[in-house]
């Protein structure tokens, strides 16, 4: 199957590159200082979620009715850790694959965009060596709606000047009115993707 389009957009985490495990340790050292019970599988709903959506779905365990102004310094207090673990992260944290990929699709003569709800986006591309790849990049600092609302890839496919049918996203998670390429998580084999990728190189063969 071939897909004739004009534009990549990809979604970050997950995708690109994987820091699961930071937002993990990040959201469990917040939750054991609350004394609020967290674990993996809780973790698992807060993929794809907001910053703040993530941290209701936590308390939901707790007792205490915080503030708003509580609620946004615990939001600040994780988002900290989390970007401290961050620093961890090098070019060595992109894959060869990956890498390879993008550079192919970009010598084809695809416009490339990062669309994520992540407020690190730019500070994780920096780390991992992107930082100035992509023709643009979209993320939770543009959007007031986190996914699974499409916004992040529309406003992706507008910053490159492309119509949306004439762009592929590549994500974890479904996303509305363009050709969407699933890759790992849940969007693969739901029902609602246009096509499941074998590996992040399969691009190669199906644009």
């Amino acid at each position: 199957m071939k897909f004739n389009k004009k534009a990549v957009i990809f979604d970050l985490d997950g995708v690109i590159c994987f820091t699961d495990k930071f937002h993990y340790q990040a959201w469990k050292a917040l939750a054991d200082r609350l004394g609020i019970y967290f674990d993996e599988k809780i973790n698992d709903r807060l993929r794809g979620v907001s910053r703040m959506a993530s941290l209701e779905i936590i308390l939901e365990r707790s007792d205490v009715a915080y503030t708003q102004e509580e609620k946004e310094a615990f939001a600040t207090e994780k988002n900290n850790t989390y970007r401290e673990l961050l620093k961890n992260m090098s070019p060595a944290d992109l894959s060869d694959e990956v890498k390879n990929t993008l550079i192919e699709l970009r010598n084809r003569g695809y416009k490339l965009s990062i669309g994520s709800s992540s407020k690190n986006t730019k500070f994780i591309l920096g780390q991992i060596g992107l930082g100035d790849f992509f023709d643009a990049i979209d993320d939770g600092t543009d959007i007031p709606h986190s996914k699974p609302d499409p916004e992040v890839f529309l406003k992706s496919a507008e910053k490159i000047g492309v119509a949306p049918a004439d762009c592929a996203v590549v994500e974890d998670a479904k996303a509305g009115g363009m050709t969407a390429l699933a890759l790992f998580g849940d969007a693969k084999d739901c029902g609602m993707e246009d096509y499941n990728l074998t590996s992040f190189s399969d691009l190669l063969n199906i644009l």
